[in-house]
């Protein structure tokens, strides 16, 4: 899938709706850059939820790397 935006003044874009709605992409949500190659590469980040909490204590393991995968949207 290809989409193209355009850059604002103020260096904003739009993310186009059908890829926002096939990544279940909504407000509140962290974008990733990563800059390689000559590439930009984004990926979206779901934002940090109490269940999400809940589930590390529950699963107990090493929190640091629960919340780095968390995170990351692993």
């Amino acid at each position: 899938m290809v989409s193209e935006t355009k850059i604002s003044s103020g260096y904003s874009t739009v993310i186009p709706a059908d890829i926002r709605k096939s990544l279940g992409i909504n407000p509140g949500d962290i974008l990733e850059w990563t800059l390689g190659n000559h590439e930009i590469k984004v990926k979206p980040r779901k934002k940090v939820e109490f269940k999400d909490i809940v589930g590390l204590i529950e699963e107990g393991g090493d929190a640091l790397s629960a919340k780095k995968n968390i995170q990351r949207g692993v």
